[in-house]
């Protein structure tokens, strides 16, 4: 008796953004590919990087913290010098798309989805403790292959804040500045700025404690 000819299962079409074509899109997948498909979203963090899809959760509440307190004042001295400053927003680079925890750009990006990376004038990363190689590593030599002119990385740890400036230089970044908490942090370029790392941090959480309620307590 004959088989039947195999049919292949249908591709699934998704006509709202929805993170399921993550299960069964398997071609290498591009910047402008997860903007269509993918929905925007206050959860994770979404980037493509050489054809795959990063998926990562919000960071830590020092991470927020810190990111929040450095980009209310970078935003001022940003301003005065006529640069614009945003937080995790997209920066598209060929086909990979970054999201950077700080973005200053020379351009505004007001009603906007994306910018290119060539408006970036300076982009930060605040080191997340499960992924130090990609904040120390890796995502500076992918700005500096885009030719971003400075780079700045902020290390909380331990809860002791440091801040380093690096300025590309021949195809590669050098520091330019940097300083521990007590010890002021000052950058000339690209635009005045100075801080003490140590404002950073907020207090530190105070161990979960339970209250137990005695009979007499409750009488």
């Amino acid at each position: 008796m004959a088989q039947a000819a195999f049919a292949p299962e249908p591709t699934p079409q998704h006509t709202e953004p929805s993170f399921d074509v993550l299960r069964w899109h398997d071609e290498p997948w591009t910047a402008q590919l997860a903007l269509d498909l993918l929905p925007e979203t206050n959860g994770p963090k979404v980037e493509v990087l050489s054809g795959s899809v990063i998926v990562t959760p919000h960071a830590g509440y020092d991470h927020q913290d810190a990111a929040l307190g450095l980009a209310y004042l970078l935003k001022q001295a940003a301003r005065r010098a006529k640069l614009w400053l945003y937080l995790e927003t997209n920066i598209v680079s060929g086909e990979d798309l970054f999201i950077p925890d700080i973005v200053i750009l020379d351009a505004p990006g007001g009603g906007r989805t994306t910018m290119d990376i060539r408006h970036a004038v300076l982009l930060g990363e605040i080191v997340s403790p499960g992924n130090r190689r990609k904040d120390i590593i890796d995502r500076p030599r992918e700005y500096a292959a885009a030719g971003v002119p400075f780079f700045l990385r902020v290390d909380l740890r331990n809860r002791v804040p440091t801040i380093a400036l690096y300025e590309l230089t021949e195809g590669g970044y050098r520091p330019v500045a940097a300083a521990a908490a007590g010890t002021p942090f000052v950058m000339r370029e690209p635009f005045e700025f100075s801080i003490d790392p140590d404002d950073l941090l907020g207090e530190e959480a105070a161990p979960d404690a339970t209250t137990t309620e005695s009979a007499d307590d409750l009488a």
